[in-house]
């Protein structure tokens, strides 16, 4: 594609949003972790087996697996681990990580400081790294 071309439908566009579709092995575990530690808010529930999350801007989806196994309608389960990290951005690194551990969550390190950033990570109930960073020097 030349450089001069114009895009008549750009992408992203107005309206677009994110939405994070993580299915989880223990639905009440991982919905007790998402909205008490991280502090998500519910949106809507399904009857314990789909819950849409507010999350910084976004949405979180929390599906439970299901227990149908049709080849041409493949569930959310035959895809877990697909998401392998979730990277949130937070304006203070310190205050973040003190205020998860008050909430349960388990860092696999303190915040260290990398050349661009400082940084700690802990893991969900399902083991998916979730990493907290605030950006330096920038």
């Amino acid at each position: 594609m030349e450089k001069d071309e114009v895009l008549l439908n750009d992408f992203p566009t107005q309206g677009v949003e994110l939405i994070c579709v993580l299915v989880v092995s223990d639905y009440q575990h991982g919905l007790s972790f998402y909205r008490h530690v991280l502090g998500a808010t519910v949106i809507h529930e399904l009857a314990s087996t789909l819950c849409e999350l507010h999350f910084a801007g976004s949405q979180i989806l929390l599906v439970a697996p299901s227990d149908r196994h049709v080849a041409t309608d493949p569930s959310p389960a035959a895809h877990m681990g697909v998401i392998g990290e979730l990277s949130i951005q937070v304006p203070d690194c310190l205050a973040a990580y003190h205020l998860l551990r008050s909430r349960g969550a388990e860092f696999l390190t303190p915040p260290f400081e990398g050349r661009e950033k400082t940084q700690a990570f802990f893991l969900d109930p399902d083991g998916r790294l979730i990493e907290i960073w605030q950006a330096r020097g920038m």
